[in-house]
């Protein structure tokens, strides 16, 4: 089953993929893509509808982040080993955890909006993992029984704001639009194994990125387990798994950013392909980044 948000960015309305790619309306069954929506038991229901009883949803709205009310965007770093090389680092023994901001979401074919002050701005193509019953202190055997779906996730990345000066990951992984995710969710039933995964990028039809979620150091089991042992993993949050090299920050023998202008092109095998245009931020005119004091 795939799950959507289709809709006016902040009116977005819930719906679901046929298998003939008509877009229905979810909305008369439930409010969104999201909370108690997520559940397994709920999950079952939507499974258990007949798709032709649903309104069928005209021409080509546009799509936003398949799911709504994220608590934690949770993200893995340099959890492909040729990533970690091809920027300098070593595989980590454990994996590295940081967070983007929620408010860094966006549709799957959203523009992503490069800050005025930025020279460095990446792509990351990455597995994301949307969880549904919540888990703490799992067992990884039993980890997979706790995701709602799958999605494909671009990492967007701003590696100034990242790594030069004070560093800090989240900084440099949250500006507005660097969390485009979708197009739709993916229950785990048509996904299958998730260490069994194709995923790609390329930038103006250029091919950065190919990679297959095997080479994972740590994979969505373990990581749902790790993760689970220090906090709860709640209903709706969301997990994404890292990314295979072919980064720009990794490009030989200089690095490559991204500039305005550029698409985007990206997908993750079973989970479906999405565009992106980048757009350069005009400068403002009282500056954004507030003096020392």
């Amino acid at each position: 089953m795939k799950l959507l948000r289709y809709g006016p960015r902040g009116s977005e309305k819930p719906g679901l993929l046929d298998n003939t790619g008509m877009i229905r309306d979810l909305s008369g069954v439930i409010d969104d893509i999201a909370g108690s929506a997520l559940l397994p038991e709920q999950l079952a229901k939507l499974k258990a509808l007949d798709p032709a009883s649903l309104p069928v949803v005209d021409g080509d709205p546009r799509l936003g982040a398949c799911v709504s009310g994220i608590g934690n965007f949770l993200c893995i770093g340099r959890n492909y080993a040729e990533h970690a090389e091809e920027t300098g680092a070593v595989a980590p023994p454990e994996p590295i955890l940081f967070t983007k901001v929620t408010s860094a979401l966006a549709g799957p074919n959203d523009d992503i909006i490069i800050p005025y002050d930025s020279h460095k701005t990446d792509w990351e193509v990455e597995l994301g993992v949307i969880i549904g019953r919540p888990a703490k202190r799992v067992k990884i055997e039993d980890a997979l029984r706790h995701v709602a779906g799958y999605c494909a996730v671009n990492d967007v990345s701003e590696r100034t704001y990242q790594l030069e000066g004070t560093g800090q990951w989240v900084k440099g992984k949250s500006c507005d639009t660097f969390g485009p995710i979708g197009p739709w969710l993916v229950t785990p039933d048509e996904v299958g194994d998730p260490q069994d995964l194709y995923l790609w990028l390329a930038v103006d039809g250029h091919r950065y990125q190919d990679g297959h979620t095997s080479k994972m150091i740590f994979g969505v089991a373990y990581l749902i387990s790790y993760l689970s042992h220090f906090f709860t993993l709640n209903t709706g949050d969301l997990l994404s798994t890292g990314t295979p090299p072919g980064v720009g920050l990794g490009q030989r023998p200089e690095p490559i950013f991204l500039k305005g202008g550029q698409l985007i092109t990206l997908e993750v095998e079973k989970l479906g392909s999405r565009a992106q245009r980048t757009v350069q931020e005009a400068a403002p005119v009282i500056p954004s980044f507030p003096p020392r004091p």
